[in-house]
């Protein structure tokens, strides 16, 4: 079974663009983990202390 859509390849974004995408949804992500990580690192250092 063939997905229609994958057919149109003139409907597609050029892969620079897909790229960049990924790439910023990376970025993203990993500021998001790292912001966890932080959180997880503090909350660690206050129970530490206590």
């Amino acid at each position: 079974m063939k997905d229609p859509s994958l057919e149109d390849t003139d409907s597609l974004l050029p892969p620079e663009v897909i790229a960049q995408e990924i790439v910023e949804d990376l970025e993203a992500a990993l500021s998001e983990f790292a912001a966890i990580a932080e959180a997880l690192q503090q909350a660690r250092q206050r129970s530490t202390d206590s």
